[in-house]
């Protein structure tokens, strides 16, 4: 199906991530220009380079990003705009746990760092887009967790899942308000999303802990097969989620096709979640 994205500015934070890298592949092989916004640009280079190879029709431009900073934040826009003209797409993809801790013992370091993160990282990236895209057109979405919808999938990361909560309310309440203005602002919330490889970056959840608590991407689909998968095994689709699958949803909630959805959370969990 031709989505009707082709020539279109996608900014993809947290790029150089499991889910990121996938969204900026698979962004750049529906023909958007791809701004792969992360603190890495050593990745979002070889992304960019891979595209190329490839003869992909959207090209990727690696742009060094902390969305903390606002003036960090502005200046990724700034060079979307001076790369590929205004932004069309924004997802708000990078996120992260700072560490695994029953919650009594979750210290304050530790709070702080998820909240500037998950929470003013999405506000800022948002507001720096409102230029381009109010009174014009655009399309958020905000990618979330399972970890906000699941008591079990928020296991030792509590405060995760809260600040994952904020995003949820936060994309309702702002796809309220932009609606009239031409902005949709929509939700994605993953499940267990495994990178096909090990090379992402030092701050995804992958290289902190997850590959040393789950082992890397071909032991788990041999666990998943043999039963013995660590909340995964049970999942009513028996497969592994992949960062195309999250992709393929945001690129639909890119593109006119879903012109009429707004302000709505999609679980992609294998069944994990169903409300």
């Amino acid at each position: 199906m031709d989505l009707g994205l082709t020539g279109k500015t996608a900014i993809i934070t947290g790029g150089s991530g499991g889910i990121g890298q996938g969204l900026v592949m698979e962004f750049a092989r529906e023909g958007l220009n791809v701004i792969s916004a992360s603190r890495n640009t050593e990745i979002g280079e070889k992304l960019a380079e891979q595209a190329k190879s490839e003869g992909l029709p959207g090209a990727i431009l690696a742009v060094s990003t902390d969305v903390i900073d606002r003036s960090s934040v502005d200046n990724m826009v700034a060079e979307a705009n001076k790369a590929f003209g205004p932004v069309d797409v924004l997802v708000n993809n990078a996120s992260g746990a700072h560490h695994v801790s029953p919650f009594e013992d979750f210290d304050e370091e530790g709070r702080d760092w998820e909240k500037a993160l998950n929470i003013d990282g999405v506000v800022n990236c948002c507001q720096a887009v409102a230029k381009d895209m109010l009174d014009r057109s655009g399309s958020i979405i905000n990618i979330s967790s399972n970890s906000s919808l699941l008591g079990e999938a928020a296991a030792h990361i509590v405060h995760y899942g809260e600040v994952k909560g904020f995003v949820n309310s936060f994309s309702k309440t702002l796809a309220w308000e932009w609606a009239k203005r031409g902005v949709r602002v929509n939700n994605i919330c993953p499940g267990w999303i495994v990178p096909e490889h090990e090379d992402v970056s030092d701050g995804s959840f992958w290289k902190k802990y997850g590959f040393e608590m789950m082992g890397n991407p071909e032991q788990m689909q041999t666990a998943l097969e043999e039963g013995t998968l660590f909340n995964m095994s049970g999942l009513p689709i028996p497969m592994l989620g992949r960062p195309e699958d999250i992709a393929s949803c945001a690129l639909f909630l890119a593109s006119d096709k879903s012109r009429y959805i707004t302000g709505q959370l999609i679980s992609i969990s294998g069944g994990a979640y169903m409300p």
